[in-house]
């Protein structure tokens, strides 16, 4: 009799032993579910700030351009000896923004260019461009000839009937992130415009 109570306990035994072994199992997959779960989160985190450096956090230079010149009044005296030229230019340029914040721009100036010296210039005034956007300012150009009557070309580019301008400016100033992080940038504009002095408009103009 004794020997049969003994086989009889041993079925539960196993029992008690197979469900300690299923229980420890169990953790052990809770266990590596959890690591799962946080090794996922570390990579999306990691990505994530990855994505977030190369997009948003990467500030880029503003874009500084002429996009319309019309020339509104030109005078004209093609004198051999003391050939001059007098005329004004309503220009629109165009600040383009393409970061995830701002840009404060300081007050500005756009030199205007025959043969390498100066003969007018635009005032643009400190502003702001808005996120990922475009601002259009209107400038009016005032230029005439009198620091380069005595240049030897000017005649015969006047007598030839076209005259080459070119014009330079830019703009300092901030690119702020967040109200926290700011950069500073200064984007340039390098244009050439030649004027059509026969029709008295603008043939072409050139910016980079």
């Amino acid at each position: 009799m004794a020997e049969k109570d003994q086989q009889e306990k041993v079925p539960a035994n196993s029992d008690v032993e197979s469900a300690m072994v299923d229980s420890e199992e169990l953790r052990h997959k809770k266990r590596m579910r959890r690591l799962g779960y946080a090794a996922a989160f570390t990579v999306f985190l990691t990505a994530s700030v990855l994505a977030l450096s190369l997009t948003v956090m990467h500030i880029k230079n503003p874009k500084f351009r002429f996009r319309t010149v019309e020339i509104e009044d030109l005078s004209l005296s093609s004198s051999n000896t003391t050939p001059s030229f007098s005329m004004r230019f309503e220009a629109e340029v165009a600040v383009k923004n393409m970061n995830f914040g701002p840009f404060e721009y300081d007050k500005s100036v756009i030199s205007m260019s025959y043969g390498g010296k100066k003969v007018g210039e635009a005032i643009i005034s400190n502003g702001e461009v808005k996120v990922r956007s475009t601002k259009l300012i209107k400038v009016t150009v005032e230029v005439t000839s009198n620091e380069v009557s005595s240049d030897s070309k000017l005649a015969s580019d006047m007598k030839s009937g076209f005259l080459t301008l070119t014009g330079h400016g830019r703009l300092d100033g901030k690119v702020y992130l967040m109200k926290v992080f700011k950069k500073k940038k200064s984007p340039q504009m390098d244009c050439t415009i030649e004027v059509n002095l026969v029709n008295k408009v603008i043939q072409e103009w050139k910016c980079h």
